[in-house]
Formats: C-alpha cells, structure tokens, sequence
C-alpha cells in the first residue's frame, strides 16, 4: 500500500511552484527570507554558563572537601556533564535564531526542541528598546526587544550589531506609527 504524498499545489504556476512543506512551523523558513543573529552570542552565552558552572563546581568541591562524602564527587561529575551538555545546547541554540521583516509584521524564530515563532504586526507595536549588558558591549552586540499591550507576546532579537539594531529600532518604530496612524 502506498503512503499518498501531499496535494500538488494550485494554481495556473503549479509547475514552478516552490515545494510546500508540512508541518505547523515547517514552512517558515521556505517562505521569507530569515536574517540570522551574529554568532559572537555563543561566546556571550558560554561565558555566562562558564560563570555558573564555576559557580556550582565551587559549591559542590567546598563541600566534598567539607564533608567528605562520595556524593557531593557525584554531584560535581554532573555539573560538569550538565555544563557541556548546555555548552553543545548554546551553540545549536544561538544558530536557531533568525528574525525576517516582512511588510505589516516581524517574525522572530527561535529554539531547538521547542520551536518558537513569534509574529509581531507592526501596528500592535508599543515601543522598541535596544540594550546591551556588560558581556554584549564587550562583544560589540545587542539586542532588540519589541513591546506590545500583551506581555506575552513580547519578542526579543539577542545578538545583533549596535548599528543593525540602531536600524532595526528605527524601522520598527517608523513602521509602528505609520499603521498605528490608520487604526
């Protein structure tokens, strides 16, 4: 018995249409054209695991030392697995996000085995701030975050040049009031 494949698509250009996927998140990345964040946020990300791990390593060693006791050797075995495991996570991590501007909203994807995609309309914007901690300055990046009336609906843009996200907040926020303007 043969497994049916999905309907061709419709249309008087079926031919040279481009191959639809399927899946609920599937044809994203096929449709618009996604941006990718810089990859100078992996070693942002690594050195804040870098700082807990050590942070945990210290915790767990001080009481090994302390108490003697075989299972803070455990614990400090899987703080060290649970850190490299995070570290391979961060770099899969960083490369899964990607935002694209389309003409009456932004899409912002990210996540590995959740999968997220948030769709921001321009219209339903409320402010756009950029900011940029400690670690971000020192690796010349930024990140983006919009604001809407639903906090759940918040979406950020980590990992972004100073002056992409200088341009990003501006467009945003130019094309926030143009259609808040016809509301």
């Amino acid at each position: 018995m043969s497994t049916p494949g999905p309907p061709p698509p419709l249309g008087p250009d079926a031919s040279t249409a481009a191959p639809v996927a399927w899946g609920p998140l599937e044809p994203w990345p096929n449709t618009v054209h996604w941006q990718p964040i810089s990859t100078d946020l992996i070693w942002v990300e690594l050195i804040r695991l870098a700082i807990v791990v050590a942070i945990g390593l210290a915790g767990t060693a001080v009481g090994w030392v302390l108490s003697d006791h075989w299972l803070f050797g455990l614990a400090l075995a899987v703080v060290l697995l649970l850190g490299v495991w995070r570290a391979v996570a961060i770099v899969r991590a960083v490369r899964a996000w990607g935002y694209a501007e389309r003409e009456n909203d932004l899409l912002v994807r990210h996540g590995l085995l959740v999968r997220r995609l948030s769709i921001v309309p321009y219209s339903r914007m409320q402010f756009v701030d950029v900011s940029a901690g400690p670690l971000e300055r020192a690796f010349d990046l930024a990140t983006v975050q919009l604001h809407t009336a639903a906090a759940a609906s918040d979406a950020r843009v980590p990992g972004l040049r100073p002056a992409e996200a200088s341009r990003l907040r501006d467009r945003l926020t130019a094309l926030g009031e143009d259609r808040a303007e016809g509301l």
